[in-house]
């Protein structure tokens, strides 16, 4: 379902009390499914309870996450979904959304990087191939988290400069590490090669 948006302005999507969504764009009704199709086409969009008018943006994209757990993609680690119950209601749980979003943010910008070293990493090794497959689906399901805990981000929202270059900073540490640890597994998997 591809959809534009209407200048900078988000499509407002509203809430009835029999749980039907309406599209005022399209003006047609749509799922959970069509929502979560819009985050990952990066189309903007705000949740109103038709009857209230309350913003339910945040419960409808916890919604989704609920509903794509129960189709068994288990992005969310079982030890991070218990560490974050636990926060709630502690002093730290202030921290938390801001922490989050610097988080994913830091891995967003991370992105083109990461995939340039792992094409340099499995480039003209036909033994690396099934790890290929792998990396590649995990980066996928990775893209898809992001999308859907930072729907702005993924809308391609300009964020301060200042805070792009320190999320880049942050994260050049961890891409050396990553890139070390990809060429020790090159090494051991070229001595594996040239072993057979």
């Amino acid at each position: 379902m591809a959809e534009a948006n209407r200048g900078d302005e988000p499509i407002t999507i509203k809430k009835y009390a029999n749980r039907r969504l309406y599209n005022t764009a399209t003006s047609s009704y749509v799922t959970l499914d069509h929502l979560a199709q819009m985050v990952r086409d990066s189309v903007e969009f705000v949740v109103h309870d038709a009857k209230s008018g309350e913003d339910i943006t945040r419960q409808v994209l916890t919604h989704i996450i609920v509903e794509e757990e129960a189709k068994g993609t288990n992005l969310l680690p079982l030890s991070f979904l218990r560490q974050l119950i636990s926060l709630y209601g502690d002093s730290l749980q202030s921290m938390v959304p801001s922490y989050l979003d610097q988080a994913m943010k830091a891995f967003s910008g991370n992105q083109d990087k990461m995939r340039e070293m792992m094409d340099q990493a499995f480039e003209n090794n036909p033994a690396m191939k099934p790890f290929e497959d792998m990396a590649r689906q995990n980066m996928a399901m990775f893209e898809n988290a992001m999308k859907m805990f930072n729907p702005m981000a993924a809308a391609g929202a300009k964020g301060d400069e200042n805070d792009a270059k320190s999320s880049d900073e942050e994260g050049e540490g961890d891409v050396e590490d990553m890139r070390a640890q990809l060429e020790q597994m090159q090494k051991q998997l070229d001595k594996l090669t040239k072993g057979n």
